[in-house]
């Protein structure tokens, strides 16, 4: 019987490892692009449906909110795009905006005058750094928004991290953080309402 020289041995055994490396990156379910695809897939889900919400965080700069019935609209949901109203009371000024890019997935805010005309601070938001969950994904702000908000007097908002969070038949959280600052608004999935 025949045996491979140590030599023979410790290439073959790094082959194997190599191999079973390669393996474990294919496993469906695991890496990046599959926490996001799932996120967008439960998004996508709530397409076409409105649901009503409440801040469940007790900032003070949120009181105005709090006095407001809230709702989200998801609609216009493509293979790349979902955009969902988000009304405090009467005012129907914001869209969220979650679309897909090459890296991942990126959160912008559609904000506008009464005329319909993009505000001033209008398209701010950030891209994913990380692959995030199948339920929360979060969204730093991005270089354009930093500029944004210094050319118009809101630095305080130039460290902003918004995420989203959607609980397949339980709740729907957008989330705005930064030093000293939260704001979460939840939106309870078991209820659609009409308009």
């Amino acid at each position: 019987m025949k045996t491979l020289s140590m030599t023979a041995r410790v290439p073959a055994a790094a082959l194997s490892l190599l191999l079973l490396a390669g393996c474990a990156t294919g496993v469906p379910g695991e890496g990046e692009g599959s926490a996001q695809d799932a996120f967008f897939a439960n998004l996508t889900a709530l397409c076409g449906q409105t649901f009503e919400g409440q801040v469940v965080t007790d900032d003070a700069a949120d009181a105005e909110m709090r006095r407001h019935r809230l709702v989200m609209e998801v609609r216009d949901c493509s293979a790349s795009e979902i955009r969902i109203p988000f009304h405090v009371g009467a005012d129907h000024s914001r869209t969220w905006v979650i679309s897909r890019t090459t890296d991942g997935l990126r959160l912008k805010h559609d904000h506008r005058d009464p005329d319909g005309t993009a505000h001033t601070l209008h398209w701010y938001g950030g891209d994913t750094e990380s692959a995030g969950t199948a339920t929360r994904q979060e969204f730093p702000v991005d270089a354009f928004s930093i500029a944004l908000f210094n050319a118009n007097n809101a630095a305080v908002s130039t460290t902003n991290v918004w995420a989203v969070e959607v609980n397949p038949g339980e709740a729907f959280v957008y989330e705005l953080s930064r030093e000293n600052r939260l704001l979460r608004v939840s939106f309870d999935l078991t209820k659609p309402v009409g308009e």
